[in-house]
């Protein structure tokens, strides 16, 4: 599989004149969880957004593998990026399986049917989000967070080098939660893919993240390890809330909890 190295630089985005994102440079690399945290509306979305080429920059550029994403064809691209937006609707009463091979798309001939090959990563992808069993269930018969994991299955269905996913775990439990952000990480270590996840649970980023971007006020305001970005004065000056970290016992990453009174 071909890796893939997202990147902005000096790069800035506004709806209106107001801007969301200003001086943004950021590099995405192959074999790691980049995970993208920070308040509401301050650009996490809309940084996702301009990495997938879904929005073009009014300032700098959006690459991959240097090159303009927004240059790139459609069905190459669709073969280098996987993304997971917010909400994904689904028309029609697709079953778990039919939705999840739609992942496949990009690598099925136009009139050809899927390959041996195209269903074993249909299956694979199932597997990997628990949902083997629901195979033949119409999505109008799914809980919120079944649908949510057969949305990210078809984006690991897609099998790209690279996947981008905003708030995959936002329905789900927490079992399944662990287990998306599990995959995540063993797609990054042992595969070489690179991944972008949009996270509001620190913990969850903490665990699962090797470099955190943290947005504040439409700019990064802190990149890193986890131990060196989701600090107490980070996390109080970007979030406004009181935090205790401590490290793990088991691998170190820093676990997270705040006082019941705990605005700043």
């Amino acid at each position: 599989m071909a890796e893939a190295t997202l990147a902005l630089r000096a790069l800035a985005f506004g709806h209106t004149r107001e801007p969301v994102l200003r001086d943004v440079d950021l590099t995405l690399d192959p074999g790691l969880v980049h995970g993208v945290l920070g308040p509401n509306g301050c650009g996490k979305t809309t940084l996702l957004g301009l990495l997938a080429g879904h929005l073009a920059p009014d300032a700098g550029e959006a690459l991959l593998n240097d090159v303009p994403v927004t240059a790139v064809r459609p069905a190459a691209l669709a073969r280098l990026l996987a993304v997971v937006e917010q909400s994904a609707p689904f028309p029609f009463p697709f079953t778990v399986r039919e939705a999840v091979l739609m992942g496949r798309h990009p690598h099925i001939p136009r009139f050809s049917r899927p390959s041996e090959a195209d269903l074993a990563a249909v299956d694979r992808a199932m597997a990997a989000m628990e949902l083997t069993d629901l195979a033949g269930r119409t999505l109008d018969t799914l809980s919120g967070g079944e649908r949510q994991r057969t949305v990210v299955a078809r984006a690991l269905a897609q099998e790209a080098p690279a996947l981008l996913l905003d708030e995959p775990t936002s329905s789900m439990d927490i079992r399944h939660s662990v287990a998306a952000m599990a995959e995540l990480s063993r797609l990054a270590r042992r595969e070489r893919r690179t991944v972008g996840v949009v996270l509001h649970d620190l913990n969850l980023a903490s665990a699962y993240c090797d470099r955190i971007i943290l947005l504040g006020q439409g700019t990064i305001r802190a990149i890193g390890a986890p131990a060196d970005v989701l600090t107490p004065s980070t996390i109080s000056e970007v979030f406004g809330v009181r935090a205790a970290t401590a490290p793990h016992p088991e691998d170190g990453h820093p676990v997270i909890t705040f006082t019941r009174e705990n605005r700043t």
